[in-house]
């Protein structure tokens, strides 16, 4: 793999890192230097200066947002709606499905996918529908697990692109394609994928598809989104609805309610603004960086570590199964690990299978090698 080049270096620059080896952004990265500025350019002055209702000066924020999010996804604007989280956008995208409202649907999703996403598919699905699992124990890297459960029974499947608590990527090109074959609708969770993991939606071709800002886009939180493909959105009934979700919101008749004809019809009542004023500005800033460049930096240095730890490094060794984050699983020396990491302030977490560690731009060699050493002078 190509050695590291000193332009990366120059990206620190431009983040919040609080003088610490920060990998944790598989859960929240880090904020640009100048968000504060921007957002109180774009969000606080027009609210505290204007002597008219800053509505004017507000709403383009959520067009610049999804502008942002088209470039990013290689999609058309008119296809996303700012959610405030993936909770929010899975359970209208969900109730949204008029014509099987009666019907009993069968879902396939993993054992391993974000517990939230299953706790809204168990409520929000129509009654005695029935979710079907992967197996924990299963490889979700492998098409061919996809195969064998996305039978000719399931109505809809459910996949996340990657999987936070084990560093895997799962094939979302073939199993979409699969489910199309079958005509089971998909809906894709890039939670932990956005930002690090190149996705062209005009190739992949989901039905529905999920997703926020907080982790490697370091836009904060309440800046979710669904994205909804043109051809399904025709068909798409929204339950969950509010006057942004109307044809024209300004027309004010109550007895007359008309959908939308983009994916905004999800929107909702009265919009948020703050958190799409901080996520506007970091998606166009890893925008003009480029995913794919983001993406080889990121593993780049996943190597530097996988190649000082053989048996520990417990995340998929082959680039193309393996996503952001890398886990290392010492057993019974991970608390004290964990401890010393804290002490030189490398910021890491734990889950069951290890230590997750999650290397973004604004990380170098340096950081990686500060790692590796604090871990090998730990006494086991």
């Amino acid at each position: 793999m190509k050695k590291h080049s000193t332009q990366y270096k120059n990206y620190k620059k431009d983040f919040i890192l609080t003088n610490a080896n920060y990998l944790l952004n598989h859960s929240v990265g880090r904020p640009l230097k100048d968000t504060e500025t921007i957002f109180t350019n774009k969000f606080f002055e027009p609210w505290s200066s204007s002597l008219d209702e800053p509505w004017n000066q507000w709403l383009p924020v959520i067009d610049h947002f999804t502008n942002e999010l088209a470039q990013l996804f290689n999609a058309k604007k008119e296809e996303f709606c700012p959610q405030i989280n993936l909770s929010s956008g899975l359970t209208k995208i969900l109730q949204s499905f008029e014509e099987n409202q009666n019907k009993k649907m069968v879902v396939l999703m993993s054992e391993v996918d974000f517990p939230g996403m299953g706790f809204v598919l168990q409520k929000a699905l129509p009654i005695h529908s029935k979710i079907r699992f992967i197996p924990s124990n299963e490889d979700v890297t492998d098409y061919t697990v996809w195969e064998k459960y996305l039978t000719d029974e399931i109505d809809m499947v459910f996949i996340s692109h990657a999987y936070s608590n084990t560093g895997q990527l799962s094939p979302i090109d073939n199993v979409l394609s699969l489910a199309r074959s079958k005509n089971i609708l998909s809906i894709l969770d890039v939670a932990q994928s956005v930002g690090i993991v190149p996705i062209n939606l005009e190739a992949l071709e989901p039905d529905f598809m999920i997703g926020s800002s907080v982790k490697w886009l370091c836009g904060g939180p309440g800046s979710a989104y669904l994205w909804v493909n043109s051809k399904r959105l025709p068909y798409c009934k929204p339950r969950d609805v509010g006057w942004f979700s109307h044809e024209n919101p300004f027309e004010f008749d109550i007895h007359d309610f008309r959908y939308k004809d983009t994916a905004m019809r999800f929107w909702g009542g009265t919009p948020s603004i703050a958190p799409y004023v901080i996520a506007a500005h970091s998606i166009n800033y890893f925008n003009q960086i480029g995913i794919k460049k983001i993406r080889q930096h990121n593993q780049m240095l996943i190597e530097k570590v996988s190649g000082e730890f053989d048996v520990e490094f417990v995340s998929p060794r082959e680039e193309a199964k393996r996503g952001g984050t890398m886990i290392l699983d010492f057993k019974n020396n991970q608390e004290r690990i964990l401890s010393r990491l804290k002490e030189n302030n490398i910021s890491v977490d734990v889950r069951s299978q290890g230590i997750r560690i999650s290397p973004h731009i604004y990380n170098d060699e340096a950081d990686m090698s500060h790692l590796i050493e604090v871990i090998k002078t730990t006494k086991f």
